[in-house]
């Protein structure tokens, strides 16, 4: 197979892998065709007040001051005298999208909705809003619009702020959320002169959603312990309390409001969320109103193990916790609406003041609800699954489901209320468990395919690497071999077989992919078989125990790189390890000099894993003495190449352009930070100067000199520019510190290659890589490429995680793009992250296609050995995906399969693009252009 046919091919493979676990992991929960259920019971409010303060911690409300004061008196009044409160436990992504869907839908979006993004729902869904006769609604136009579109629109009325308002740095946030006070009264204001408002809002069913902003920014800018932070609780607090008065004296306290207070999400204390961290999921609930019970003192002790009672000064008063799903059911319960059709949330019963009779017909309501979407998931799968294999969910079965339905209702009409309760509580348990078993009835199935396809690739590659680029004693005529009729013809009945079966169980069209891949795969390495013969054949002159340790020390290394995607510490290991390899391999009496540089930038490199990922303090003193160690270590590298070759004066007019700029940028974060905090603005020249580096970041190196080294330097200082401008302390430290490491790792491994007799000594700056290949010096693959191939895919871990800019879904800072924006917009953003996160990649990369070069390699070789050692790593997480049992636990080893896949994805399209660019015909084509010899 050709090499660009090869990569082709594995890319698809690799796509459909990728593909794979989105659509057996993060389908979407939603089924319709359900009816929706009513409460046949008077509700006890006609309307109620939603307000959500974005990124509000729990003990950011209700732990008091030093001084025992609290930041939200007004609320901790509420709390302590009339109300009922908790906390409200959300899940992972800790996001606003998915937290808002849950509060007012009652499910829990699955994350393929979440990527499809914030303005527009990728699926309709059914939710309060939705079910009220009227909502109104204020804030920040990508929560406000995304319920205002779609069923909901014909009753919801939006009122939002531009886009432009959310500043991070220009503005005092928090008025965002005075705009929201403020909009909210001028409408009750207006309604005094305006019959035809006035009517509207007197009328039942009603809802008023305030979404407040100014906290979740705040935090993200000043961070959750901050003043600012504080203050904006404060005057939240403040803003509750007068549109309480306001809507009390609209309705001439008639009892008739309910009120809620809660968060989307929490945040961590470096200012940041979206993954599972006790102050991301934790939230604050208050409830006061109509229909909410009041505040109830209690002597004994609360079980809750979190310890948070004593340290709010909470203990005397009942704490009532629930999931954030929960608070959908109990907004439909006190407005008398149909609880949204796709809701899983559970009832809150303790938040409720009403008869046990009225708390009853509400959870036997929430429970049919929940009940009608077990039953269309349970027909759905049984449509779709042959009558002999269909089993299922034993908990409840039809028979059960009548007799349990049949009991509430009895116990209700016999007046045992608490009884009902109870039973409508455990049925409710068994049917969530059930939409969880038929929703996920096809994993293990879809699981067994996408392995059977992987270990297929895996050893189709494994054979390749063997027949084309090992030095085994082949078959004169192994490469000449015909595909067995037999063989093809077994694998089109069994592609027949499986497409007869999935046809019958009417599956989806992605279940013909997974399904069918492994065929082809598989025949692929059955036709390679006579391959494993040959290397059976070759083993008498192997020399198997060399063999066997350099096998055991990759799966060592493997199993080292999977246990540092959850344990960064073990990267720290690992390069002390790596460290000792001349020393132990024989280099360090050949190359003393060259060993201590490898030695050193090992355990310089070391020192970055061990850095805590998040909450580290902003320090642009860092990057300026980053710039310097940039421009030092490039003049030096530049002065002692001066001997070996000699520069044009183009060349070196380019160099010294780079180094001041590489100075200008690490100056650069200083200057906008020192403007952003005296509340001066983003800078223009800091805005200029950062989109323009970023701009010419790639082609400013392919404007220098073609030898080796003077490229590689020239993308180092290019790429460390721009990296530069996204850091704000220790990690801009962390390019220069794998640079020096890459340089030493190529200068060592010329002294292997010479010490394994592959080649001479050949000096980066007197190589010419536009020069003509001689193919006859292109040799075969040795045992010590494997270490090479390893030590690459170890480089490009430690880059990714060696900072920790992504080691965890919550440990973006927005500061570190303030040099390029203030504005609030998650593309821009987010292609900025990902561009931060891409540099120290290009810098490994680099240096692999120079050891490649110098080695002597083709290609197609090295990368082999690369992809096996990926697919590997990926199969493993895979594997942890469906040993682990929690949603946290199945979403970090899920983040970890995608992230290699990512990156096995995007070094093949890179090594495409590499083939294409340096294919025989284009680079003949370019000399002649060139008028190269």
């Amino acid at each position: 197979m050709k090499m660009i046919t090869f990569l082709v091919v594995g890319l698809t493979v690799h796509f459909i892998f990728f593909l794979s676990i989105f659509d057996i992991y993060f389908t979407s929960p939603l089924v319709h065709g359900m009816t929706p259920k009513t409460t046949p019971l008077n509700p006890p409010a006609s309307r109620l007040v939603l307000i959500v303060a974005d990124g509000l911690r729990a003990d950011s409300l209700y732990t008091l001051l030093p001084n025992g004061t609290s930041t939200a008196p007004y609320l901790r009044t509420v709390i302590e005298d009339r109300g009922t409160w908790g906390v409200s436990h959300t899940r992972v992504p800790t996001e606003s999208r998915p937290g808002h869907v849950a509060l007012i839908a009652g499910f829990y979006e699955d994350v393929s909705a979440v990527a499809k993004g914030w303005k527009v729902n990728p699926v309709e869904f059914d939710s309060v809003f939705n079910q009220s006769r009227h909502t109104w609604s204020w804030g920040i136009p990508d929560i406000i619009n995304m319920f205002a579109e779609g069923p909901s629109g014909d009753r919801m009325y939006a009122h939002t702020y531009p886009a432009s308002e959310v500043d991070f740095v220009s503005t005092d946030p928090s008025r965002l959320d005075s705009w929201v006070f403020t909009q909210v009264k001028s409408l009750f204001q207006s309604a005094k002169s305006n019959s035809t408002l006035m009517s509207i809002l007197l009328k039942d069913k009603n809802v008023f959603f305030l979404h407040l902003a100014g906290i979740d920014i705040n935090g993200h800018t000043n961070k959750p312990m901050s003043k600012e932070y504080l203050n904006n609780i404060g005057l939240v607090d403040t803003g509750v309390s007068d549109l309480v008065s306001v809507i009390e004296d609209f309705y001439s306290n008639d009892g008739r409001t309910a009120f809620l207070f809660t968060s989307d999400h929490g945040m961590t204390d470096w200012g940041s969320h979206g993954a599972g961290h006790p102050s991301e999921t934790l939230t604050p609930f208050v409830a006061w109103g109509a229909g909410i019970q009041g505040a109830h003192k209690v002597t004994e002790d609360q079980l809750y193990p979190d310890g948070y009672l004593q340290d709010w000064k909470l203990e005397h008063l009942r704490r009532v916790d629930l999931n954030q799903a929960d608070v959908t059911p109990l907004m439909a319960s006190l407005l008398g609406l149909p609880i949204p059709v796709n809701s899983v949330g559970v009832l809150p019963v303790l938040y409720l003041k009403n008869s046990d009779n009225f708390k009853a017909e509400c959870m036997y309501t929430n429970a049919i609800q929940i009940l009608e979407q077990f039953k269309v998931k349970m027909k759905q799968k049984k449509e779709t699954t042959l009558s002999c294999l269909f089993t299922p969910f034993q908990q409840l079965t039809e028979q059960k489901q009548a007799e349990l339905i049949q009991k509430a209702r009895i116990l209700i009409q016999l007046e045992k209320y608490g009884d009902a309760i109870s039973l409508c509580q455990s049925l409710i348990s068994d049917a969530l468990e059930g939409l969880i078993y038929y929703h996920t009835y096809d994993r293990f199935f879809l699981g067994c395919s996408v392995v059977l396809g992987f270990v297929g690739w895996t050893s189709y590659v494994f054979l390749v690497i063997l027949k084309t680029h090992a030095s085994l004693n082949m078959h004169p005529d192994i490469l000449k071999q015909k595909p067995d009729s037999k063989l093809v013809w077994l694998s089109v009945c069994v592609a027949v077989a499986i497409s007869i079966f999935l046809l019958i169980q009417r599956s989806p069209f992605t279940y013909y992919i997974y399904c069918l891949l492994p065929v082809p795969l598989w025949y692929s390495v059955l036709k390679e078989s006579s391959t494993l013969r040959d290397l059976i054949h070759s083993a008498p002159s192997l020399s198997l125990w060399k063999c066997f340790g350099y096998f055991a020390l990759v799966a060592f290394g493997i199993e080292l790189l999977v246990v540092s995607f959850f344990h960064r510490f073990m990267l720290t290991v690992g390069l002390a390890i790596l460290s000792l390899w001349p020393m132990l391999s024989g280099l360090f009496g050949k190359a003393k000099y060259r060993s201590v540089n490898w030695f050193l930038g090992c355990l310089c490199l070391a020192a970055f894993p061990l850095v805590p990922v998040l909450g580290r303090g902003h320090n642009t003193n860092l990057v300026m003495c980053a710039g310097a160690l940039t421009v030092f270590v490039s003049a030096c590298f530049l002065w002692s190449s001066r001997n070996r070759t000699s520069l044009h004066l183009g060349d070196k007019q380019l160099f010294v352009i780079q180094m001041l700029h590489v100075a200008v940028c690490s100056y650069v974060p200083y200057l906008t930070h020192s403007s952003l905090q005296q509340k001066q603005g983003l800078p223009l020249l800091s805005q200029i100067i950062s989109w323009l580096t970023l701009a010419s970041s790639i082609v400013v190196p392919l404007m220098s000199s073609t030898r080796l080294f003077h490229r590689l330097l020239s993308v180092f200082l290019s790429l460390t520019a721009t990296y530069f401008l996204l850091s704000t302390g220790a990690e801009a430290l962390f390019p220069p510190a794998l640079s020096w490491l890459m340089f030493a790792w190529i200068n060592i491994e010329q002294e292997a290659m010479i010490a394994e007799g592959i080649s001479g000594r050949h000096e980066l700056s007197t190589i010419d890589f536009s020069a003509n290949i001689d193919i006859s010096k292109i040799r075969q693959l040795k045992l010590d490429d494997i270490r090479r191939s390893y030590f690459f895919v170890f480089f490009i871990i430690t880059a990714f995680f060696g900072t920790g800019n992504i080691a965890s879904l919550n440990s973006f800072d927005p500061v570190s793009i303030y040099c390029f924006l203030t504005v609030y917009n998650p593309f821009i953003m987010g292609g900025l992250l990902l561009w931060k996160v891409i540099m120290p990649f290009i810098f490994v990369m680099c240096a692999f296609e120079t050891i490649q070069a110098t080695a002597e390699l083709s290609s197609k070789s090295l990368f082999l050995i690369v992809l096996v050692i990926s697919d590997v790593m990926a199969l493993h997480f895979f594997f942890l995906v469906q040993d682990y049992g929690s949603w946290l636990d199945i979403g970090t080893s899920i983040s970890h399969y995608v992230i290699v896949m990512s990156m096995t994805i995007f070094l093949m399209l890179l090594s495409i693009l590499t083939h294409i660019l340096t294919s025989r015909r284009l680079v003949l084509w370019r000399r002649r252009k060139m008028h190269f010899p």
